[in-house]
């Protein structure tokens, strides 16, 4: 329990101390009236709305309401939507969150199998071939396999659309194009684990009985390797959730990740520090339910 205790506490001191960046780097990026009043806005329009939107404070008055909003978990309306920020990123966070689930389901299910299998016999023409398939796709830019991705499949074979969500085609790019680097990674520590795991005295005595190799690998082998397994999993996920940005932006997904660069681009405050708090929250629930994770596989760590 103080194992939990302490991830609760550090995680909560972390998101403090994120936001508070965020806070005074976003005041950095420029004056929101110049963005959302026309070229020819006379200094007391600009004026009036600077005062209506709290801009005139001093930094430190702004900072102290921010602080106080957001300990009632209210972070002001948009200033381009004119509806609640929190509303807006939980409404693009929904699309996010299901693009990095459905990702990471596909992404888990085909490593955990192919690396087991692949593990079994290392050395081999198929461990060969998954091991220089996975480094390659581990070092696969994601901005450079979308782009290919549109040209071929989009463009030139007109298969799939660019960009939506209107139907499953329009989701088969971006989702084949998060795949393919947690693919990679993931693979490699699945066949680097179950390679150690089957060198185990248990295997042996296994094989030694006459156990069946299909039995071996995903009833004896595969919990004993999974430890280092999830901690790649869960940091992929995270990884989904925080850095599917540039995917995002490419396809026309709208998610959290073109939210937030578009409230960049347009000065909207409230939607970044939104946007933030909630993508941190998610992470730091994330790592939580690793360490759960880590202990329903090995009772040792309960204790």
């Amino acid at each position: 329990m103080p194992r939990y205790a302490s991830r609760i506490i550090s995680s909560f001191a972390s998101l403090v101390l994120l936001l508070v960046m965020v806070f005074f780097l976003s005041r950095l990026t420029g004056d929101p009236a110049a963005l959302f009043l026309p070229d020819d806005a006379t200094p007391q329009m600009i004026e009036q709305f600077r005062e209506l939107h709290g801009l005139n404070d001093p930094m430190i008055v702004q900072f102290g309401r921010y602080v106080w909003d957001v300990l009632h978990l209210n972070f002001g309306d948009s200033l381009r939507q004119a509806r609640p920020a929190i509303e807006v990123v939980t409404q693009a966070f929904v699309w996010t969150l299901w693009l990095a689930l459905i990702t990471m389901a596909l992404v888990t299910a085909a490593a955990v199998v192919i690396g087991s299998l692949a593990a079994f016999r290392p050395g081999g023409i198929f461990d060969r071939i998954v091991t220089f398939t996975s480094l390659i796709g581990a070092s696969a830019p994601d901005f450079w396999v979308a782009i290919v991705g549109i040209t071929v499949f989009a463009i030139g074979l007109g298969w799939l659309p660019t960009s939506g969500t209107g139907t499953v085609w329009h989701w088969i790019l971006p989702i084949a194009v998060l795949f393919i680097r947690p693919f990679g990674l993931i693979l490699q520590v699945v066949r680097g684990s179950m390679v150690s795991a089957f060198g185990s005295a248990y295997v042996k005595t296994a094989r030694a009985k006459g156990v069946r190799d299909r039995s071996i690998i995903f009833v004896h082998t595969l919990r004993n390797a999974m430890l280092p397994v999830i901690t790649v999993v869960g940091d992929q996920a995270a990884a989904l959730l925080n850095g599917a940005v540039v995917v995002e932006t490419i396809f026309g997904f709208p998610g959290v990740g073109k939210l937030m660069i578009d409230s960049i681009l347009n000065r909207d405050f409230n939607v970044i520090l939104a946007a933030i708090m909630v993508t941190a929250i998610a992470i730091f629930v994330m790592n939580l339910l690793i360490d759960l994770a880590y202990a329903l596989l090995d009772p040792r760590i309960r204790t």
